[in-house]
């Protein structure tokens, strides 16, 4: 019953600690110890990002006209705070490896998704031709049915087999 209720999530294990290769046991080691150091440099590197965000605004908001930000500055200010959410989804992709050993992918995907809109909010249209736009269309869409595909096939693992679906209209499918 309990494997049942269980939640399913796609994952795969990366590095597994036990190996029948004692070289590829000790890599194993190296490796996961690698990215224990590379979690503290990304907790850094947020914390540096902030302090960023925060001088930066304070730079734009401290010139003339002082209080008042330009586009210019708030696609600025915009695109920093972006990063430094860019870089809490990374290091909670991290995080999660660490503590579980698999890489999540749905949120892999999430991340590259809040990447492309991080690109897209700061897009300055007059410097962009439309290949590059085409190309962050296509990106966009292709990461959004990606999530959407990997969300779809998490929702059906969770349902119970045998069980019936509502269509909406409160009818079961399975009637």
């Amino acid at each position: 019953m309990e494997k049942k209720n269980r939640r399913h999530i796609i994952l795969h294990e990366e590095l597994p600690a036990e190996h029948e290769d004692p070289l590829i046991r000790v890599l194993h080691i190296v490796i996961r110890a690698s990215i224990r150091f590379l979690a503290v440099l990304m907790a850094l590197v947020i914390m540096w990002s902030v302090a960023d965000v925060v001088w930066v605004l304070y730079q734009r908001m401290s010139t003339e006209p002082k209080l008042l930000l330009d586009h210019g500055d708030l696609f600025d200010v915009f695109g920093a705070i972006m990063l430094v959410l860019i870089s809490i989804e990374i290091f909670i992709n991290i995080r999660l490896y660490l503590g579980s050993n698999v890489i999540p992918i749905q949120l892999v995907v999430a991340t590259a998704l809040m990447a492309i809109a991080r690109k897209v909010i700061v897009l300055d249209l007059d410097d962009t031709g439309p290949e590059f736009v085409a190309g962050i269309a296509m990106t966009t869409l292709a990461l959004g049915v990606t999530y959407w595909l990997i969300a779809k096939k998490e929702t059906l693992a969770c349902e119970p087999r045998g069980a019936a679906r509502d269509d909406g209209q409160g009818k079961s499918l399975a009637d």
